[in-house]
């Protein structure tokens, strides 16, 4: 039986209105996929912006010896249903929710000129073998380089919610898939694939007020017939 790990970012004791939600069923995921579920709360990386500490998996995922290491943001909700994708995903290749188009958010550098596919990470939702460890490579550029190098879409920018700095580990993950030329693919993809006819597996919204976040939860929750007391 393959070794799996579910981690998800608590640095600070992150929206614990939030996590009321999305824990349940972050760790009812996890038991269902047989991962074990770890926080990310101790920061390794202090003069780096808060979301570049997610790059600990790697040495986490070193340490563990696991086969699967998969990432959600804490303030993803997920659906109980989902089924363990990582029986969908070649092991040879990482995946994302989705993906953006890099050159619309990242200034392009050898990797991404080289590489050519231009993949643009969503590491709110990151699923890799222990064969792709590479992804969570730390950058081998300064800070400031790299947040040169970041460009918000305008509903980002407008959103008041999402700086050049908080995306920081988007930006590495993707020069990572670039860099080191990872196979790629998405979860959405996978589950276009499957027949499952409710209202998607995932909500996970970045731009908007942790009131907005909770008030789509339970809209979420309603609309999936989920009574989130029976995953607690």
């Amino acid at each position: 039986m393959m070794k799996k790990v579910l981690y998800t970012l608590n640095i600070g004791d992150y929206e614990p209105e939030i996590r009321e939600f999305t824990y349940p069923l972050l760790k009812w995921h996890a038991r269902k996929m047989g991962a074990e579920f770890v926080e990310i709360a101790e920061r390794k990386f202090p003069d780096w912006p808060v979301t570049y500490e997610k790059l600990q998996i790697q040495e986490m995922a070193k340490r563990n010896g696991a086969d699967w290491h998969v990432f959600y943001d804490a303030d993803s909700l997920i659906h109980p249903s989902m089924p363990d994708l990582t029986e969908f995903i070649p092991f040879d290749t990482v995946a994302h929710h989705n993906s953006d188009y890099a050159p619309v958010r990242w200034r392009s550098d050898e990797y991404f000129k080289r590489d050519g596919r231009n993949i643009g990470s969503g590491n709110w939702c990151t699923y890799a073998s222990k064969l792709c460890l590479d992804l969570w490579t730390p950058l081998d550029i300064s800070l400031a380089d790299a947040i040169e190098r970041i460009f918000p879409i305008v509903e980002e920018m407008e959103s008041g919610h999402c700086s050049r700095e908080h995306l920081i580990d988007d930006y590495t993950l993707s020069r990572n898939i670039a860099r080191f030329g990872l196979k790629f693919t998405t979860l959405s993809e996978i589950v276009a694939k499957m027949p499952f006819k409710e209202a998607g597996f995932w909500l996970h919204q970045y731009r908007i007020s942790n009131q907005e976040k909770i008030d789509l939860f339970k809209k979420r929750l309603e609309q999936w017939k989920v009574d989130l007391s029976k995953y607690r």
